[in-house]
């Protein structure tokens, strides 16, 4: 089957729904979003704890949907986009068959995941009782599933809030947990025993988990007892589909590279949401999807695509930013502002240097009066992009200690 629609939205979680409500209100024409899970809402939809704007994770979720549908926007669930068959024509498959659908704007809002056990390179066997967050979540929120099945005896591996999130679920479905292992020395207050600065060296057990061996701070390693592991955090964007679409990847964050209106390398396809970095709030993530709308509106006014401004480079002791790229020569801003951009440290800093450098040429340089954690972002008015040279090159962006 082929069909034509107006804009296409991959993905029903946070931003997707959001772009798709804020397109459809506008007039944007057919707005149809493609979501491969059964329901729509993405990740809050198994998060059954409070913190998404005076709600519950499954409470924001159906209100998201609500207002995509309402505005006019159609939700296919059950329906996966498998690739691409031509500029702006996605391959689907549902369940009545593969499909063809070509639109004159395709919004890409994957989301992100969570990298496994097996990637994060930590040996052992391969017993039962290994989770990500994601699957303890899907388990104990939508299948309801209990201390039975899920273990006796938990420990959780990650820094982040997210290793929170876990800790929650667990206690929730009545699984008693031993330990918190988390790398960082520092980070998130954690419920339970915390053993920070330590690592998880092995996995052990046949069959069924019956221990994960740990090294500590101290050096010293040991064998703690448990039948159920949560890797939690070390989040990857969801970027097979914009890959497969020639869509430029960042080096730092490996999602699509966008600038400030969250264009792609590849004109009428758009990319926002945790797909560009990994995790952020729902909240910041359906942001994204609402500020990606008058870009969208004006490609399908005819506007054309422009070209690619500078690169943003992250260096020193900042892990990733975003957007990755400023304006192109020429293109102004309708609103007149700079651009704000995303920064993630890839450690903890107190009152660090901002350097900003343009080949030879320092364009900002200042001390932020604010304390950096790895696990937390910082929104930064780039001011001084109005003195990027258009032909100058990548600009480098860097963090350092005071």
């Amino acid at each position: 089957m082929n069909r034509t629609v107006d804009v296409l939205v991959i993905g029903g979680g946070p931003a997707g729904l959001a772009a798709a409500a804020r397109l459809a209100a506008a007039g944007a024409g057919r707005v149809e979003v493609l979501e491969r899970e059964p329901l729509a809402g993405g990740v809050p939809r198994h998060c059954g704890r409070g913190g998404f704007g005076g709600l519950t994770g499954p409470g924001y979720a159906r209100r998201a949907v609500r207002a995509a549908v309402r505005a006019g926007a159609v939700l296919r669930t059950g329906v996966g986009a498998t690739g691409w068959a031509g500029p702006g024509t996605v391959e689907v498959t549902a369940p009545t068959g593969p499909e063809r659908i070509t639109a004159r704007a395709v919004v890409l809002a994957t989301g992100a995941r969570e990298r496994p056990r097996s990637a994060r390179l930590v040996p052992g066997s391969r017993p039962a009782g290994v989770y990500s967050t994601g699957e303890l979540q899907q388990s104990v929120e939508l299948f309801g599933l209990r201390r039975e099945r899920i273990g006796r005896r938990a420990v959780v591996v990650g820094s982040d809030p997210v290793a929170r999130s876990a800790v929650l679920t667990l206690r929730r479905a009545g699984v008693p947990v031993v330990a918190v292992v988390a790398d960082r020395p520092s980070g998130p207050r954690l419920p339970g025993p915390v053993l920070r600065g330590a690592t998880v060296l092995e996995l052990v057990g046949r069959g069924r988990l019956s221990g994960v061996v740990v090294r500590g701070a101290d050096g010293r390693t040991g064998l703690l007892r448990c039948d159920t592991v949560v890797f939690t955090g070390d989040w990857l964007p969801d970027h097979e589909l914009a890959r497969g679409g020639g869509v430029s990847l960042a080096r730092d964050t490996r999602g699509p590279e966008v600038d400030r209106e969250f264009r792609t390398s590849v004109p009428g396809v758009f990319a926002v949401g945790n797909l560009l970095r990994g995790v952020e709030p729902a909240v910041a993530a359906a942001a994204e999807g609402r500020a990606v709308a008058p870009a969208v509106l004006a490609r399908l006014a005819g506007a054309p695509w422009p070209g690619h401004g500078p690169a943003l480079h992250p260096a020193g002791a900042l892990a990733w930013l975003t957007p990755g790229r400023l304006d192109p020569p020429g293109h102004r801003h309708g609103s007149g502002a700079p651009p704000v951009l995303l920064l993630r440290p890839s450690e903890r800093l107190l009152g660090p240097v901002l350097t900003v450098r343009q080949g030879d040429r320092l364009l900002h340089e200042r001390r932020l009066p604010a304390l950096l954690a790895p696990h937390r972002s910082l929104r930064h008015p780039a001011w001084w992009a109005a003195r990027v040279d258009p032909a100058g090159g990548a600009v480098e962006v860097r963090l350092s200690r005071g």
